[in-house]
């Protein structure tokens, strides 16, 4: 296939962002990254970005959404910022308590998130669920992670965050091979035991095969690089996290 572009999640140097965003940016697309994803606005509109990212030929890797602004009424309006945005990939980073307690409330956001991705299909618009740790402890007798992802239909995009999953003990590879073509977005993150702050290539990750199985079965159309841990200055991080994939071939 052809090569996966790379992009930032800009949650990786929020500080700056808020502070700066123009000027984050242009750094960002200085450093190489040829994509963003975002979690938040810093309070500008969405035409506002839209010509920032212009501006420095940036792309949209995708947004990091509420699940409550994708329901009802809200979703119009989620999709009138997206399209402006330039945005295709609205994904969920986390749930409420009563959304995720039990295997049941897990089976009940399935049901939504595949009524989300109906009413997104029109508007050229895809949703998704990315991870933290604790979809891969068992809960009533499965994987949270199994559970949703066994009850959502493959327009539900899987965002696999590495290094959260490994964090809970989940090893990327078996959830790529066991849900095929859904990985559609990737959050590039190290995990590394006693090292916090290791930086991508620095860890445990077998980045080897998890590059392997996004661009050969995974659908793949973003690696999102994702720094939460800082050794340096955030911005220092995330330019090094990307040098440390270009070193690897990407």
């Amino acid at each position: 296939m052809s090569r996966i572009p790379i992009a930032l999640q800009l949650y990786s140097i929020r500080e700056d962002a808020a502070r700066d965003l123009p000027g984050v940016l242009q750094a960002v697309a200085a450093m190489g990254y040829e994509g963003v994803e975002f979690a938040g606005y810093y309070g500008h509109s969405a035409a506002d970005i839209r010509a920032m990212l212009d501006t420095y030929g940036l792309q949209v890797a995708g947004a990091h959404v509420g699940l409550d602004t994708l329901l009802g009424d809200e979703l119009e309006r989620s999709v009138e910022f997206h399209q402006i945005l330039g945005n295709r990939f609205l994904i969920v980073p986390g749930l409420a308590e009563a959304r995720r307690s039990s295997r049941a409330a897990w089976l009940e956001t399935a049901r939504l998130m595949n009524e989300v991705a109906d009413r997104l299909a029109p508007h050229g618009m895809r949703t998704g669920y990315h991870n933290h740790a604790i979809e891969f402890a068992p809960l009533d007798g499965e994987l949270p992670w199994d559970t949703f992802f066994g009850n959502t239909r493959r327009e539900v995009i899987m965002q696999f965050d590495v290094g959260n999953a490994l964090h809970g003990g989940g090893e990327a590879p078996p959830f790529l091979e066991r849900y095929p073509g859904r990985a559609v977005t990737v959050h590039v993150k190290e995990y590394a035991a006693g090292n916090d702050t290791a930086l991508i290539g620095e860890g445990d990750v077998d980045w080897r095969a998890i590059f392997h199985l996004c661009e050969t079965i995974g659908n793949t159309e973003w690696y999102i690089v994702e720094q939460e841990s800082y050794a340096y200055p955030p911005l220092e991080c995330v330019e090094r996290c990307l040098q440390n994939l270009r070193a690897m071939g990407k």
